[in-house]
């Protein structure tokens, strides 16, 4: 596939995009469209382009990657999915009917009525901090790609493709914010599940596989491994690790997130929310089954056929999440790596048009009040949002410049160990206002205890395997930093007349 090919592949597709986007805020591109989308998605495809958004470039290039790298994780991301789903239906029961109750446009209002100014603006500045960071992280993947498949090629540089990228998602967002994103996810969504069945259709019709000999071919080669319960003190995969990760991640970055429970708020009301969440667990919990497939595939593929993993042109080191492209871009036929392109495209700009909307909506509301009765019919409100949404794409633009000179490892491992950190202490922040009805917080003391929750998490992971007979953390981190962020609010709070509801 020539990279002329691949670069009308592109602007026709952001072409649809700008149409849609067109049609949809034409007649409305107010701050509540933007915001909530007048609270009147439909749950349907609110389900279906959430799949877009959670999964990402990440999940589309780097899972299918880590199949076969070399510290032979196989097919243990599906335990970490297992724990996401246990996390969906925690956010479905306990967190969806608490922000609806409240009548919330964003999550830390919840926060700043619980336990205060100061303690608002922690939990708001968390999120705004760890979204932009994973937001870069995940567009970051999409974008070395196409540098290396396509911008290379016409001697574009790096940083000039990253530009580009984010003024296309600037472009068709800026207008209908949320309300535009229900709908372009969904297609996006469409392309990125479409492409998925259609790469592991290809990869079969290369080797002469059908379907039940593929299955066969996928379960008894080396890479086909699910459950790990050896050595639960040392290893990283074992089940009780990924399973309680994965929950606790996905409570965190899904339940605490402004990000994916804006799309939930937009629904009509409780009941449509929760039907959105639980059709939306069960399709995220099956495609991401054909993307661990997939994986098997490219692996096994790329032994009978001689493919060496690539390297980074920069370390020199194998790359696994360049593996799927290489594949798919230099292996296969046109329409494989049109499918390819597509699905890439459209995980990755689904991210992060997504979460750019989400900050842009939680500085707006969190920080210049645009939801307060008094500062929603001032004139210049919707050119100061234009400002917002331009400042965070320039922030991405330059974290991920930065990221690019510094990056030597995984980029899901990154990720989740920076959500580790970052997300943590909001764990700790929604469980004691939830489960701590009778106490206080000492407000003022709340953002010294979040920005030491990390310092002493990073600390005791460092020396785990001193301080607890040889015990290796991975996702399952985030549990101890909300847990220490949960001590420190008790600590320093005090006891309550009578107990606080919501």
């Amino acid at each position: 596939m020539t990279p002329s090919t691949i670069l009308l592949l592109i602007i026709v597709y952001f072409g649809t995009l700008f149409y849609i986007s067109h049609r949809v805020s034409r007649k409305d591109s107010g701050n509540e469209a933007f915001f909530t989308a007048n609270k009147n998605s439909k749950w349907y495809l609110v389900a279906f382009g959430m799949i877009g958004t959670a999964l990402s470039g990440v999940t589309f290039i780097s899972v299918p990657g880590e199949v076969g790298a070399p510290s032979g994780e196989q097919f243990k991301y599906f335990q970490f999915v297992l724990g996401n789903a246990l996390g969906f239906i925690v956010i479905t029961k306990l967190l969806l009917p608490l922000y609806y109750r409240m009548n919330l446009t964003s999550i830390y209002g919840y926060i700043e009525q619980r336990m205060g100014f100061f303690s608002y603006k922690t939990a708001a500045s968390i999120f705004l901090i760890s979204r932009t960071i994973s937001s870069a992280f995940r567009l970051y993947l999409v974008v070395i790609v196409l540098q290396r498949f396509v911008f290379d090629f016409y001697h574009v540089p790096f940083a000039f493709t990253v530009l580009i990228s984010l003024l296309l998602i600037f472009s068709y967002t800026y207008r209908g914010g949320l309300k535009t994103i229900i709908i372009t996810d969904t297609l996006q969504t469409f392309f990125l599940v479409t492409s998925v069945f259609l790469t592991i259709y290809f990869i079969c019709d290369r080797m002469d596989l059908s379907a039940i000999s593929a299955f066969e071919e996928v379960k008894n080669s080396n890479y086909s491994k699910i459950f790990f319960f050896d050595d639960f003190m040392g290893s990283k995969f074992h089940f009780v690790k990924q399973i309680l990760g994965g929950m606790f991640v996905t409570i965190a970055m899904t339940g605490l997130d402004q990000d994916l429970m804006q799309k939930n708020l937009s629904c009509k009301n409780i009941g449509e929310a929760q039907k959105n969440m639980f059709t939306f667990t069960g399709i995220f919990v099956i495609i991401n089954i054909f993307f661990l497939s997939v994986g098997a595939l490219l692996y096994i593929y790329a032994n009978k056929n001689g493919i060496a993993v690539p390297t980074d042109l920069i370390t020199g080191k194998p790359r696994t999440d360049l593996l799927f492209p290489e594949i798919a871009l230099n292996h296969l036929a046109l329409v494989p790596a049109i499918v390819f392109l597509l699905g890439i495209i459209a995980a990755t700009f689904a991210t992060t048009d997504s979460a750019l909307t989400a900050l842009t909506t939680s500085f707006c509301v969190d920080f210049l009040g645009m939801d307060k009765a008094e500062n929603s019919h001032k004139k210049n409100t919707v050119r100061i949002r234009h400002l917002v949404h331009i400042s965070f794409s320039i922030l991405v633009f330059f974290i991920i410049l930065i990221f690019n000179s510094i990056n030597d490892s995984s980029v899901v491992g990154m990720i989740f160990k920076v959500a580790s950190y970052t997300y943590g202490p909001l764990l700790g922040l929604y469980a004691f206002g939830l489960f701590q009805k009778s106490r206080h917080v000492n407000d003022k003391l709340v953002p010294f205890i979040c920005l030491l929750s990390p310092l002493f998490t990073y600390f005791i992971n460092e020396y785990s395997k001193v301080l607890f007979a040889g015990y290796v953390f991975d996702n399952e981190l985030i549990i101890l930093n909300g847990l220490i962020t949960y001590l420190g609010l008790f600590i320093t709070s005090s006891r309550s007349e009578k107990e606080i509801s919501f």
